[in-house]
């Protein structure tokens, strides 16, 4: 029986090496690498990684003008970029996303939401696959780096391992994620949340709609996603439907460019919560009531956004941050004391225990300002408070190991900013690889990385997601 086992091997190998099997990265050398393996108990050939480090060419022209292309499908004048969800320039820049995927042989499908897959098949495609990207959609007058990096460059970095030659074990796919700003119906990271298998979510999406009262499923509808108005669930992955997801990004911060780093090896990403709060009082005319006599809304308001800033700088960690970012007052007129003031306060922390202890010092103020001003507190509602998400360590070693072997300066951060990979983290182990951007300006027309910090952040992504597909 051996003997006959050693025969065959040596039958096999022999075809392999006359050259009766497609080259070293076809698909039938690889069953017939398989074959040989289990009945040698070895490994037939080294792993499939690039041919050297010089191969990891980034073709930055190209990838700039991809960048420039899809900043043109914007509602808003260059150079800001406005591209809302379900939009006729968010349809636009799908359909752009989906070209490149299939022109780099990417096989190109979506789900009932539109989050966009490319996958590129490795040659033991029953292992879960390694996930990369980010999201296009832009917030009203803001850059085109912000997420596009992310989901252009992981396109770049595909292309970058086929021309090296690599062939991956683990299928590689990249992912262009829904909606991850909350522009049109004020919940961010929707895709990603839906994949992450939020069932709140999903019961909420059948009854939200935007500031113009069109629903998630209609707006979802003329953008050709029909199947939104359907089970939502079918969005959902199942924990380990991904070996690992790594998400390329512009750090939206200035810290890398003020310390002259290249990479930012991210190793956990702060705690988001929402918060909204509405005052009201009798309101009333500026000029007739006298001032021991009013109940002013909007000086409650004033006095609750202090108090966030307060609250948040007593906290004694520079990671703790709050904002208010929306005050709206009603009726909104000079001459009229406000009647009613809304605001929505955006806390974060790596620390999820000290970012719940500074919401509940807010709703403490909240409650004392309203009794002390002679006003009602109609709504204090947390909309969203998530826990903070820590990077897997085997792909921040990945990562670490990819800038030491190209010679890439690099320091391990932490992510302030939330991004897609906050809820990817419930499906799969997860890392970030932050570039520098100019003076961490984001969410403004003035974002900006160069050619060569993102062809850099390229090259450490193609590098890592080599890493993981061979584990």
């Amino acid at each position: 029986m051996m003997a006959l086992r050693f025969s065959l091997f040596i039958f096999i190998f022999s075809l392999y090496f006359i050259g009766d099997f497609p080259g070293i990265f076809g698909h039938d050398e690889d069953k017939t690498i398989k074959t040989m393996e289990e009945f040698s108990g070895y490994p037939i050939l080294e792993p499939k990684y690039p041919n050297s480090l010089s191969s990891l060419a980034v073709n930055s022209d190209t990838l700039q003008k991809q960048i420039d292309e899809l900043a043109t499908f914007s509602d808003s004048p260059a150079p800001s970029v406005t591209r809302i969800l379900y939009s006729e320039k968010d349809v636009l820049a799908r359909s752009y996303i989906k070209d490149l995927m299939e022109l780099s042989g990417l096989s190109v499908r979506e789900d009932a939401v539109g989050n966009i897959f490319g996958r590129w098949n490795g040659y033991e495609p029953e292992l879960a696959p390694v996930l990369t990207g980010s999201h296009v959609d832009a917030i009203p007058y803001s850059g085109k780096y912000d997420g596009v990096v992310g989901v252009l460059g992981a396109i770049e970095a595909i292309n970058v391992l086929k021309r090296s030659g690599f062939k991956p074990k683990r299928s590689l796919e990249v992912i262009m994620f829904t909606s991850e700003e909350p522009t049109r119906f004020g919940i961010s990271c929707l895709g990603s949340r839906l994949l992450a298998g939020s069932v709140q979510l999903a019961e909420l999406l059948k009854k939200t709609v935007d500031s113009q009262n069109i629903s998630f499923s209609d707006a979802a509808k003329s953008a050709g996603y029909a199947n939104a108005k359907g089970e939502l669930s079918e969005v959902f992955l199942k924990k380990g439907s991904y070996f690992a997801f790594v998400e390329l990004h512009i750090e939206q911060g200035p810290i890398l460019e003020k310390e002259g780093t290249s990479i930012g090896v991210v190793t956990a990403i702060a705690a988001p919560a929402s918060i909204k709060v509405t005052f009201e009082g009798n309101g009333g005319h500026a000029g007739a009531a006298l001032m021991p006599e009013r109940n002013d809304a909007g000086l409650a308001a004033a006095e609750l956004a202090l108090a966030v800033e307060k609250h948040v700088l007593d906290s004694g960690s520079i990671d703790t941050v709050g904002t208010v970012g929306i005050l709206k007052l009603h009726p909104g007129a000079i001459n009229s004391i406000p009647s009613m003031a809304h605001l929505e306060i955006d806390t974060r922390d790596i620390d999820e225990r000290r970012r719940n202890l500074v919401i509940e010092k807010i709703h403490q103020s909240a409650l004392a300002i309203a009794k002390k001003r002679k006003v009602t507190l109609s709504e204090f509602e947390i909309v969203n408070q998530d826990p903070p998400a820590l990077s897997d360590g085997s792909i921040t070693k990945a990562t670490e190991l990819a800038c030491q072997e190209l010679n890439l300066t690099h320091k391990k951060m932490i992510s302030r900013a939330y991004h897609d990979s906050l809820f990817m983290a419930r499906v799969s182990p997860m890392g970030m690889i932050f570039i520098p951007c100019y003076k961490g300006y984001s969410h403004k027309p003035e974002e900006f990385s160069s050619v060569e910090d993102i062809a850099d952040g390229v090259k450490v992504l193609a590098l890592t997601l080599a890493k993981l597909s061979l584990s």
